[in-house]
């Protein structure tokens, strides 16, 4: 399935959202007065693209509109992808370094879907020929140990473990040493799902990358924090919090598919400056996307809204 079909799936109850909100907003008048323009901005924030963001977003239709007097209701849409498209910032993708081990570090709050993802890569790059470690440093939840083990079975993958309450710090310098022995060019840590309030658990977190950057020091570490989509705002504490912990490279953002608030990877990756580098579009297990940010905007804002009425 294409990139783009992915997106239109993963995010139809988004875009049905948007959709027929802006239908509404639009049904007696083909052009935008001010307050059809606010009505435009509730149903941005509706849809979970924060206060601050939504009010950007609409602050550059209206300058549009200033500049060109141009209100009609297809170059307000148009407008407001490009805008969309600003606050996403510069395409990002991820590559792994095919000269050096690369570690992923794999953050962030209880149920945002990491050991999923953490399998869900495995099995991603082992399909690109490439040789995967998976430490299981989620030592607080026996679950995640059991799925982990599952995961490596099916990417082939090296699962590095140990029994549950046992030091995750100890089992990231096992897996450092077992990808370097077995030459592997990718290892996936698995993190214990912390709450972003917790001071001990976010001082463990930075005592894992602290092995890291010392057992693994010509790697590229790259350090992602996973986002559940339906947790709202909330996002943005976690970005935050997480950020002060350990330096985030990038997002991941899960349960895209999982409500009608799509919007808040729109928010997070503008309000935290830190690029998306994938995004959980389903259940299945190609179902992680590289975040494609044309893609996303416009599996948002359909093509059959555009048919300037006049």
């Amino acid at each position: 399935m294409a990139i783009f079909d992915k997106f239109k799936n993963g995010l139809e109850k988004t875009r049905d959202f948007f959709s027929q909100g802006f239908t509404k907003i639009t049904a007696q008048f083909g052009h935008f007065d001010e307050e059809m323009l606010d009505d435009l901005e509730m149903l941005l924030v509706q849809a979970d693209v924060g206060m601050e963001t939504a009010g950007g977003l609409i602050d550059h239709i209206k300058a549009e509109i200033k500049k060109t007097g141009d209100d009609k209701s297809d170059t307000v849409l148009r407008n407001l992808k490009t805008a969309m498209l600003d606050a996403i910032g510069k395409p990002a993708r991820y590559e792994l370094d095919p000269d050096k081990l690369n570690v992923i570090l794999l953050v962030g709050v209880n149920g945002t879907g990491k050991t999923t993802t953490a399998g869900k890569l495995a099995w991603r790059f082992h399909n690109q020929g490439e040789k995967v470690v998976i430490a299981a440093a989620d030592t607080f939840r026996a679950a995640a140990i059991e799925q982990l083990e599952v995961w490596a079975d099916r990417a082939d993958a090296d699962l590095v473990k140990s029994e549950q309450g046992s030091d995750p710090a100890s089992v990231v310098y096992n897996a450092i040493q077992a990808a370097k022995s077995r030459q592997a060019s990718c290892l996936i840590v698995d993190t214990a799902g912390r709450l972003h309030n917790k001071k001990n658990l976010m001082d463990e977190l930075a005592k894992i990358r602290r092995i890291v950057n010392r057992e693994a020091e010509s790697a590229v570490v790259t350090c992602l924090l996973v986002i559940d989509a339906t947790t709202g705002q909330n996002a943005l504490m976690q970005a935050h919090a997480f950020n002060e912990a350990t330096d985030l490279d990038g997002l991941i953002i899960t349960k895209l598919d999982g409500n009608a608030k799509g919007g808040i990877a729109l928010t997070v990756a503008q309000q935290s400056s830190l690029p998306i580098y994938f995004a959980g579009l389903g259940e299945q297990v190609d179902d992680l996307q590289d975040f494609d940010a044309t893609a996303y905007v416009d599996s948002l804002i359909p093509e059959h809204l555009f048919h300037e009425k006049k």
